[in-house]
Parts: structure tokens; sequence; C-alpha cells
């Protein structure tokens, strides 16, 4: 798949934290509670991330901020890339968000394709999310799903392996693909994949179901151990 070409892994986490700057909590004054949901963030997607890329040896970009300030896994002028809590504020306030917080994030991720791919080098990130287990009334019937642009065969290919190896080490999980979400769907993956060819990369988005962070450490941490080692055995 690779023609001999040297492989330059890298991990990111859009939404590792709910954090919130102090030059904006006023914003976000009485909606605590929402800051901890699926909305402020992705539960235990942090440390899925950190696992992974000790793993694989790659670099790690990660955000804490809150995705309610601004939404690093959507492009510029996406309707969505402010929340209902930001979107009203005025333009400056708004830019001033997206030079300190969204632009450095995704320069940052970019720039590791980038500086591997002038090397010479493939590149596979794996962007790590989880999901709500259950979204306006309608369950996600999926423990793990693995998001991926169907047209691009390494991406195809590795998933189906991935996949593969999960059912086999845990048959009880259900693993999905291109799902809870369609992986051509507009995020950082999808964003990267109009600037770099399949020669040069290809972008899979890690989802995990929250109710498995919400289980006792051994239980999650197994998960973990396995989505890791399913994905080491795919890419052998």
């Amino acid at each position: 798949m690779t023609n001999g070409t040297e492989i330059q892994y890298l991990v990111s986490c859009e939404h590792g934290g709910n954090e919130i700057p102090p030059a904006y909590a006023t914003l976000f004054r009485g909606y605590e509670t929402l800051l901890n949901t699926h909305r402020g963030y992705d539960p235990g997607a942090l440390i899925m991330a950190q696992e992974l890329a000790e793993a694989l040896r790659a670099p790690l970009v990660s955000s804490t901020t809150s995705r309610l300030l601004v939404e690093l896994n959507r492009s510029p002028g996406h309707h969505k890339l402010f929340s209902t809590l930001v979107r009203n504020q005025p333009a400056n306030v708004k830019a001033e968000i997206l030079r300190d917080y969204y632009h450095p994030y995704r320069e940052a991720v970019e720039r590791h394709v980038a500086d591997a791919v002038q090397q010479g080098r493939w590149v596979i990130h794996i962007s790590s999310h989880s999901f709500t287990p259950e979204l306006n009334g309608e369950v996600r019937n999926a423990d793990v799903g693995l998001l991926y642009d169907p047209e691009r065969q390494g991406e195809l290919g590795l998933c189906l392996r991935w996949q593969h190896a999960l059912c086999q080490a845990r048959p009880e999980l259900r693993i999905r693909r291109n799902y809870p979400y369609a992986g051509k769907s507009d995020g950082m993956c999808t964003f990267l994949r109009k600037r770099f060819t399949e020669s040069q990369y290809l972008g899979i988005e890690l989802e995990i179901n929250q109710k498995h962070t919400l289980q006792p450490e051994a239980d999650w941490a197994w998960l973990r151990e396995t989505v890791i080692a399913s994905l080491l055995l795919s890419l052998a």
C-alpha cells in the first residue's frame, strides 16, 4: 500500500476538554452543566489519543478548550464553527478566538502533515473522538465507529482490517464504519484530504461510545488497549 514509503503517524484530539479561557468566562456563566456534557467536549477522547500516540510513537496535537468556544473540527466559515453562546458576539471577539485558539490548532495539525510529506513520508492520521450514546431521542447503535472517505482505498482498507481485528478481539462489541457520522462530513480529516493526495495522507476518525468512558476504569482501560492492539495489528 505504501510501496516502501516511510510512514509518519499523527494523532489529534480536537475535543479533549471543556476549558473556557478566563477572558470568555462571562459568556458561559450559568452554563457550567452544559460544558460538562457531550456538547462541551468528548469525554475519554484525550486519554485515548494520548495512549494511541504513545503506542504509535507519534506526535500528538490536542486541545482542551471547549468546542462551545470554537469548534476545531469544523472548517473556516462553517455555520457551526461557533456555538449559539458565541455566535452573536461582536466580530472582533470572534476574530480573537479564531486567532488565539482555532488557527494555532489547525495550523499545528496541518504543519505536521506538510512537514512529513515534504520529507517524502506517507502520513497516517488518527483523530480521536467520542460520541454520546443517545442524541435527540435516538440511541446510537455502536460501540466504536471508524470514519473514513470510502473513495480513498487506503482508508477503506485500513478501516476494514481494523474493524475485523476489533470484532475478532471483542465479538460482543458492535464496530461500525462511517457511523454515527459520515466520514466525508466536514472535519479535520476531510479538510486535510483536500490538501494532500491519497498517496500522501490517510485520515481516520476514531469514535468511541461515551457509555464506555463511564464504565469502571478497568473496563474502559481494557477497551482502549483492545482498540490500540487491533490498530497495530491492522497496520502490520
